[in-house]
C-alpha cells in the first residue's frame, strides 16, 4: 500500500477563493472509494501505487473540464514494501516518541 500526498492548484480563477474547485476535486476522490483525508494544504490518499497514480491523472486533468486554463499539480508519493501503511501511521509514531 502507498500513501500520495496531492495538492491541485487552479490558476487564473480570478478569485483568492479556491474551496469551489477543491470541493470538486475531493468529490472525485471519494467516488474512488480510496480512504483519503482532506488537510488544510493537500489531500493524503492511501491505495496501490498504479490507481493512486492513474487518480491524479484525473484529479489534475479535472479543473480542465471547469474552463480553467492553468493547473498547478504537486504530488508526493510514499511507496514503502516492507510493512503495510495506512493513513495517520507517521504522525502516531511520531507522537508515539514524543
Amino acid at each position: 500500500m502507498a500513501l500520495m500526498e496531492i495538492s491541485i492548484i487552479p490558476l487564473g480563477t480570478g478569485s483568492t477563493s479556491l474551496s469551489k474547485h477543491v470541493a470538486s476535486v475531493v468529490s472525485l476522490i471519494r467516488n474512488s472509494g480510496l480512504s483519503y483525508r482532506l488537510s488544510d494544504m493537500g489531500t493524503t490518499i492511501e491505495g496501490e501505487t498504479g490507481e493512486l497514480l492513474d487518480l491524479a491523472k484525473r484529479l489534475h486533468e479535472s479543473p480542465f473540464s471547469q474552463d480553467i486554463k492553468r493547473v498547478y499539480t504537486v504530488i508526493k508519493l510514499d511507496d514503502r514494501r516492507d510493512k503495510p501503511t495506512i493513513i495517520g501511521d507517521k504522525v502516531r509514531s511520531v507522537e508515539k516518541k514524543l
